[in-house]
């Protein structure tokens, strides 16, 4: 495996093998005032590339993503919950 991984490397130009991961973050997301809130903000996680899953919950007011850390971070799941009008931030 670790011979197929070099050939890979020098064959693509890589200097390293570049893993995925897929990580999880759970955002606290205040500004859902209704029901109907975290289906907007499930909508806007959706359309954010590497995004696997959304799971938005009105009480507690959070949401919990799943995503793939190679094409998104939780800088832009926030960005994107904001642009939909519910800021939110990353709980610890």
């Amino acid at each position: 495996m670790k011979k197929f991984l070099a050939l890979l490397v020098l064959t693509v130009g890589l200097s390293a093998p570049v893993w995925a991961a897929t990580q999880t973050v759970t955002l606290s997301v205040p500004s859902m005032t209704c029901a109907t809130c975290p289906i907007t903000v499930k909508v806007a996680l959706s359309k954010v590339e590497g995004v696997i899953e959304a799971k938005v919950t009105w009480e507690p007011k959070e949401a919990v993503v799943t995503y793939d850390d190679t094409k998104t971070t939780p800088a832009a799941l926030t960005e994107a919950t904001e642009n939909a009008g519910y800021p939110s931030t990353v709980k610890q």
